[in-house]
């Protein structure tokens, strides 16, 4: 995403070839941004008269913008060039703080933390706050969030691993309800807490963003979370009737 986008403005004739052919003509600025987004804006509203989004190709040479993404192909050619560039672009969010590696400004987006100068990227889980702290190591900001008990870790996984503190406060816990076994903390595209006997029994509960705050009747913990109650299984009986409640 540091790349650059591509500026151009003039007088052009954008040909669309696929899905909606069309021909237009006019003073326009036309940007090609770094993920092979191509936007051709008017004098006229918000809305581009001409695109296509993530081209499988684009290349921009002579006053000539030609993007293709399958069948689909638009093609911009410039009559009368007003001027053109090349800037550097990044993701845009709510900054958190600086970038302990370079000058640039840490901004969280998308499910991210990213720097708007360098490659630096960092991913989130869902419910993450961020502390305004900094971390001990790495100087990086760090991050809280609820697996059972709330955590606050650096925002580098690779640095402090909520997976590992999770595992340190919650593996072998609690027992598994269909074969007694202790119940594993474990990363299956998620956190689970899942039966050490797997796969002869694939016992496993997701962990809900949230803190435990009593033991269910069925033995495992209830956790208390963004939308209320529930127990660890939540197809258990009393996390049931807390939703229909």
């Amino acid at each position: 995403m540091h790349d650059g986008t591509h500026v151009l403005a003039g007088e052009c004739t954008m040909v669309f070839d696929g899905s909606r052919e069309r021909e237009q003509r006019g003073d326009v600025v036309v940007l090609v941004k770094p993920d092979n987004t191509v936007l051709v804006h008017d004098a006229d509203g918000y809305q581009p008269v001409a695109w296509l989004t993530r081209a499988d190709s684009v290349t921009v040479e002579s006053g000539t913008v030609v993007a293709r993404d399958g069948d689909e192909l638009l093609r911009v050619v410039t009559h009368d060039e007003h001027g053109r560039g090349r800037y550097p672009a990044s993701v845009a969010g709510v900054p958190i703080g600086d970038c302990p590696d370079c000058p640039g400004t840490l901004v969280r987006a998308d499910g991210a933390v990213s720097c708007t100068d360098c490659d630096a990227r960092y991913g989130l889980p869902d419910d993450a706050s961020v502390t305004g702290r900094r971390c001990g190591d790495c100087d990086l900001p760090t991050v809280r969030a609820e697996r059972g008990r709330a955590f606050e870790v650096c925002l580098d996984r690779e640095c402090d691993s909520l997976d590992e503190r999770v595992k340190t406060a919650f593996d072998r816990e609690w027992t598994c309800p269909e074969c007694e076994s202790d119940l594993r903390i474990l990363r299956r595209g998620g956190l689970i807490a899942g039966c050490e006997r797997y796969p002869d029994c694939d016992t496993g509960f997701s962990l809900p963003a949230g803190v435990i705050i009593d033991d269910c009747d069925c033995g495992l913990p209830v956790f208390e979370t963004a939308t209320g109650w529930r127990c660890l299984d939540a197809r258990c009986d009393q996390s049931r009737a807390a939703d229909a409640d």
